[in-house]
């Protein structure tokens, strides 16, 4: 989100999701594609949106979580004929959870690049 640039995010998340893939137990794609899409959707949106902000940064993270479960959950009910189920509850506890650590992240990762 930081580069604001869609293509370096888009090839960025592909390259994370491959790595996913690899090494989980599911078909080699399913998390390069959602990793893919929320690469380019976070870098496009960075360009847009004040991401200093640490409210800002919660709601991008949650709502990118989001968006990668829906992806992930599309692409192995629908193309892969995985048999899976969705929860609203616990996808939305957990993205809060990875919103506040990323919060945290950012902000120690902030000051390591001050100091630079």
């Amino acid at each position: 989100m930081a580069r604001r640039n869609p293509i370096s995010g888009l090839l960025t998340g592909a390259a994370i999701g491959l790595a996913q893939d690899m090494l989980g137990p599911y078909p080699i794609g399913i998390y390069g594609i959602a990793n893919t899409v929320v690469g380019y959707g976070a870098s496009s949106l960075g360009a847009k949106l004040d991401v200093e902000n640490a409210g800002a940064r919660l709601l991008v993270t949650l709502g990118f979580y989001i968006v990668h479960q829906a992806v992930f959950f599309t692409v192995a009910r629908g193309m892969v004929n995985l048999n899976m189920t969705w929860s609203w509850s616990h996808d939305i506890l957990a993205g809060l959870a990875n919103g506040v650590v990323g919060v945290v992240l950012y902000y120690v990762l902030d000051k390591f690049k001050q100091r630079a």
